[in-house]
């Protein structure tokens, strides 16, 4: 750092180095807003490094963090801005205050200051806000208007100073997926901008009032509008639409827990096909919850579906591929679940071997990093049973009717219409359609994300075509089979109907008499008679009729 020169041969007194840090700063401050003002991106990067060094020399410049914030936020750069203000991040802070009492829990001194520690994380204001709590310095007068001013200007000063972090940091979390934090951040600077109006109409008297603030003739065209109210106005809209996307999350999440599924997919539904563009965090949590909602209601292609686009806006997504492992082995598709297995497992040793989460510290986690080591082991017993029975022979009998959503036994016209609609659902050309709904902050990002869906819409509508092959391999044989057993019975129907028809047609004939029906016995009786009417022997012959009766 270059200190000036004294030119009197060191007679003048040399100035202080915070001094000339302070004013160095302040050129390059002026230096920055004047490339700020031209809006071209190469321009304010170039800002960004004069900004950057301006507070390096003097940290507590409080109009450098602010054109530095903004900037990036210009810039669409939400994770420098996030990393630059984290301590103001109300998500953040309530993790870490809970690692920190878990932490010092065992000692009654380091209790309370962790707490007075805890209290001043969780303000929001700067450290320079609790110079509004200080009595005034002159108390000697007794004006109560003089009072007035003093401290109306101290609080207006300092809360100007920390209004800026509110609106910034509370865009930034928006455009981050962080949907609670925004709101809490955007309606604090709301709340506190209008108590800052409020006390300023109220401390002021009614001689600071000057006309010369207004115009005489009553045009008030010409006058430029005021900033806070343009940045009032969006942050309103901005508050209403985020509003709206988690009240569509609530009543979706409410009617999972229900068992309403159909009424979870139609609120989850209705947020991510949207005109208007979401967050990319957060329209991958509500892929991957409509993703489960589909699993629940029995609709494995469209669950499957949701895990890939998941996977295409957040590769490291635990959940998504959680779920789509269990789906594949649904259906049997084991060597699909095994590849989302290992890749799990490859997620968890690299947490493991860095010994944190993936991602950035104010990401929402689906797991914590003490539950890693418990879900490993159960990772690895899963992968080796799924092995097992890889290696039994169970990779040749998929469940097509469980992936198209079919009942066993349906009739081809189920299938063409399950088919058509499998198809215009997941075509892969149409598959990074919905990239066109979410909000990227690099293009980059854009261009890998719709690679990624495409591959896996592809591998998807390849598995959609063979079930449908299959299953008409399988149907066309049912059919024939029905066929033939019915070409079967009909000609047993045809040849009963033709004997019958035979025995029909013939004519009838006389019952055959009974051949021994009392003939002999009568003709004995007979004989008989004869005998004794003759007197043949004058004695009547004895007739026994002990074998002949009849």
């Amino acid at each position: 750092m270059a200190e000036p020169l004294c030119l009197s041969g060191g007679t003048e007194k040399k100035p202080h180095w915070w001094l000339t840090n302070r004013m160095i700063a302040g050129k390059y401050l002026k230096d920055a807003k004047v490339l700020i003002a031209t809006q071209e991106p190469a321009a304010m990067a170039s800002a960004l490094n004069l900004l950057d060094a301006a507070l390096l020399l003097y940290p507590r410049l409080e109009l450098a963090a602010e054109l530095k914030a903004r900037t990036l936020l210009f810039l669409r750069r939400f994770k420098d801005v996030a990393k630059m203000l984290r301590e103001h991040i109300p998500s953040l802070n309530r993790i870490s205050l809970d690692e920190t009492a878990s932490s010092c829990s065992s000692s009654s001194d380091s209790s309370s200051s962790d707490g007075s520690f805890r209290r001043e994380r969780l303000k929001l204001l700067s450290s320079s806000s609790s110079a509004g709590d200080r009595p005034p310095a002159f108390k000697c007068f007794s004006v109560s208007d003089l009072k007035k001013k003093i401290v109306g200007g101290l609080c207006k000063s300092c809360q100007k100073d920390a209004l800026w972090r509110y609106f910034v940091l509370g865009q930034a979390c928006y455009h981050l997926g962080l949907m609670e934090d925004a709101v809490a951040l955007l309606l604090t600077g709301k709340r506190i901008a209008s108590d800052a109006l409020r006390r300023e109409s109220v401390c002021r008297s009614d001689d600071s009032f000057s006309f010369a603030e207004f115009s005489v003739s009553g045009d008030f065209s010409n006058q430029p509008p005021t900033a806070p109210k343009t940045e009032s106005e969006r942050t309103s809209q901005l508050l209403g639409h985020i509003k709206q996307l988690l009240r569509r999350k609530t009543s979706a999440v409410a009617a999972m827990d229900a068992g309403l599924y159909p009424e979870a997919i139609r609120h989850f539904t209705k947020i991510v096909d949207g005109r208007r563009a979401a967050p990319r965090g957060f329209l991958a949590e509500c892929y991957a919850l409509r993703a489960s909602a589909f699993q629940s209601a029995g609709r494995i292609a469209d669950a499957i579906s949701d895990c890939n686009r998941t996977l295409a806006l957040e590769p490291s997504s635990i959940e998504a591929l959680r779920t789509r492992a269990s789906l594949f082995e649904t259906i049997r598709c084991l060597p699909d679940s095994l590849h989302d297995l290992e890749h799990l497992k490859l997620l968890y040793n690299t947490m493991l071997r860095d010994r944190t989460l993936p991602g950035p510290a104010w990401k929402r986690q689906t797991v914590q990093y003490r539950e890693i080591p418990g879900k490993l082991c159960s990772l690895a017993a899963k992968i080796q049973e799924l092995k097992q029975r890889v290696a039994s022979g169970e990779t040749g009998n998929a469940d097509y009717y469980g992936l198209m959503g079919l009942r066993r036994g349906c009739s081809r016209t189920v299938l063409e219409r399950a088919h058509l609609l499998l198809n215009l659902r997941h075509k892969p050309e149409k598959a990074a359609s919905f990239v066109e709904r979410v909000e990227f902050s690099d293009e980059e990002e854009v261009d890998s994300a719709g690679d990624r869906a495409k591959m896996t819409s592809l591998c998807l509508y390849r598995m959609i075509q063979r079930a449908y092959f299959n299953l008409t391999k399988i149907l066309i044989q049912e059919e024939e089979e029905l066929a033939a057993a019915a070409a079967e019975r009909q000609r047993r129907e045809l040849e009963s109907e033709e004997t019958a028809a035979r025995i029909d047609q013939a004519p009838p004939q006389p019952p055959a008499a009974a051949v021994y029906q009392g003939v002999f016995c009568r003709d004995i009786a007979i004989v008989g008679s004869l005998l004794a009417q003759s007197g043949f022997g004058r004695r009547p012959i004895p007739v026994t009729y002990e074998a002949l009766s009849c």
